[in-house]
């Protein structure tokens, strides 16, 4: 079921008209936007891909998240994609969460690098079967899973509580009226009610930021677009500060992860360049660097000339820092119905990264001695070894 399918009506803009009270029809939205079933057109979406590389041999993904969709349906969306796959790496990195495709399993840890006063996020990968032992890794990675529900609550928080200081500056910072800050912290009071009503029967990752989003999202077909848009511009203002808050010392600090997955034969790599990049001045104890994604496309040339020349330092005999692209895909937006969820992460695709192929940044990845194969290559040896 998709949020503008829950009953709340297609009438005309009636902000005012709302009351802070859970209604029916908030009940329906909420049951729709935190259930992890499919029904049969979200399955089509997921095996139908978007696009087809006909004549792409070699697929790297090292960087996606399958969030409740099914991997068996992945690995037919994966399949149709990629028609002419003869060579692959392919390892999902749910966000804190170890979840295995085939001989691999990866994550996406939350962590602290004290060196910039930063909270970053680094790409473990394993062979599977190298995680028996795994106990400190799984316990460090089921504390910091809680971070995303516990920044939920205080996002909830912000929006409905009695320090209007967040709520001031977001409201400056996107220009955004009294009666959308009165919207927004309506439609929150409702959310932080459902979720305190419900929270005990829903698994923990259910507890997401974009619950936010979604349940605002639910109100399209009640209220006029333009109302839902300014609050979401507003929200996404309240999130950001409220990330900004979240105490650093609750994570485990980088190279508390990075010594784990060494123990473990495990492979590491640094994501998202256009946040992360001062990562590269710490000499952490990496495989390689991240120089694109979707949303981080500006350093992408730059950083391989770094990584080139930090393996020209290093000298031939030395294990060589590789370059990595990560398509960021996150699986749950495409089972939504076409206009819902978020549109730049919808566009995206397990393995489609279309800097490799790039004419320009092609040029500087010859001079590094880098493609997708050799990527693969020697990543797979690193990761088997």
């Amino acid at each position: 079921m998709q949020p503008d399918d829950c009953g709340h009506g297609a009438s005309p803009a009636a902000a005012h008209s709302l009351t802070p009270e859970v209604t029916e029809a908030d009940e329906r939205l909420f049951a729709a936007i935190t259930s992890t079933r499919m029904d049969e057109a979200a399955v089509a979406r997921i095996v139908t891909p978007a696009v087809v590389q006909p004549n792409q041999e070699a697929v790297l993904a090292v960087h996606w998240h399958p969030e409740f969709v099914p991997m068996e349906l992945i690995r037919t969306r994966i399949e149709a994609t990629y028609p002419a796959m003869r060579t692959q790496l392919i390892i999902p990195t749910q966000h804190n969460e170890l979840m295995e495709y085939g001989q691999y399993t990866g994550v996406e840890a939350d962590c602290y690098s004290r060196g910039f006063n930063q909270k970053v996020q680094i790409l473990l990968h394993f062979r599977t079967e190298r995680l028996k032992n795994a106990g400190v890794l799984k316990s460090m990675l089921a504390h910091t899973l809680d971070y995303r529900s516990t920044q939920l609550h205080d996002y909830l928080k912000a929006v409905t509580g009695e320090d209007d200081a967040i709520l001031a500056a977001s409201a400056r910072e996107t220009g955004t009226e009294e009666e959308i800050v009165a919207l927004a912290r309506l439609l929150c009071r409702k959310l932080s009610a459902l979720v305190e009503k419900h929270g005990g029967a829903l698994p923990k990752d259910a507890f997401k930021n974009k619950l936010v989003r979604n349940f605002v999202d639910g109100y399209r077909t009640l209220l006029d677009d333009r109302l839902v848009n300014r609050a979401q511009v507003f929200l996404k203002a309240v999130k950001q500060l409220v990330k900004a808050q979240f105490p650093l010392t609750y994570f485990y600090r980088t190279t508390e992860f990075i010594e784990e997955a060494r123990a473990l034969g495990g492979g590491v790599v640094i994501p998202h360049p256009e946040q992360f990049w001062p990562i590269l001045l710490a000499e952490y104890d990496v495989d390689g660097y991240e120089v694109w994604n979707p949303q981080s496309q500006r350093y992408t040339e730059f950083l391989i000339n770094v990584l080139h020349e930090k393996n020209r330092r290093r000298g031939p005999s030395a294990r060589r820092m590789l370059v990595f692209m990560g398509d960021d895909t996150h699986m749950g937006e495409k089972t939504l119905a076409p206009g819902n969820g978020n549109s730049s992460k919808t566009r995206r695709e397990i393995g489609l990264q279309p800097a490799w192929d790039d004419l320009s940044i092609g040029k500087k990845l010859i001079v590094a001695d880098m493609d997708r194969v050799r990527v693969i290559e020697e990543y797979t040896a690193r990761l088997d070894g």
